[in-house]
């Protein structure tokens, strides 16, 4: 699904938001349109509630703030092999066949459904995320010809290392998502 599309906006917003949309086409049908086509008129706003029903489970199961702030303190607080155990974990509830690595920027080979995903994870406590390590993640990427690179940081990247990432399109596992997949562990 395209990243600005209709949909793809919807589910990224309150669920109501959704509800709201689709009870207007909903209401617009019935009003303007004949008593016999209406029902089936009405029918275009399923998508929309459907949609609104998967943001609203999505957001229901969603780690609150205070839980996303808890979940990080004790990342920070975590020595190298209890975060690296608590990643694999986590990988391993998400359907990934994980393997620890530990050569050069790859610390895990993430495996599933034929595609391979290298993780650089261990500078994740640093406080300023330059764009070396990800180039060195990069270069490994293409000489193993790995489908994804996943960069791990507590801390947000600096503004080249975050735009060297995006042209890369490297995922940067930070904040809500980095909680989120910690939580699962």
């Amino acid at each position: 699904m395209a990243q600005n599309s209709l949909f793809a906006m919807l589910l990224r917003s309150r669920w109501w938001i959704s509800f709201a949309l689709a009870s207007v086409v909903t209401l617009l049908c019935v009003l303007a349109l004949p008593a016999h086509v209406a029902p089936f008129a009405a029918l275009s706003a399923t998508p929309l509630w459907v949609v609104g029903c998967i943001a609203a489970w999505r957001q229901l199961r969603a780690l609150s703030p205070a839980q996303v702030e808890r979940q990080l303190a004790e990342c920070a607080g975590l020595p190298w092999r209890s975060l690296a155990q608590q990643l694999e974990s986590a990988w391993r509830a998400e359907g990934y066949a994980v393997q620890a690595v530990n050569q050069g920027p790859v610390d895990f080979r993430l495996e599933r459904a034929g595609q391979t995903t290298l993780v650089s994870a261990r500078r994740w406590k640093a406080a300023h995320h330059g764009v070396e390590p990800l180039r060195e993640l990069e270069a490994v990427r293409t000489r193993e010809s790995a489908a994804k690179a996943v960069y791990v940081a507590l801390q947000p990247l600096g503004e080249n290392a975050a735009l060297y990432a995006r042209d890369q399109q490297m995922v940067v596992l930070s904040g809500m998502d980095l909680a989120t997949l910690l939580a699962k562990a």
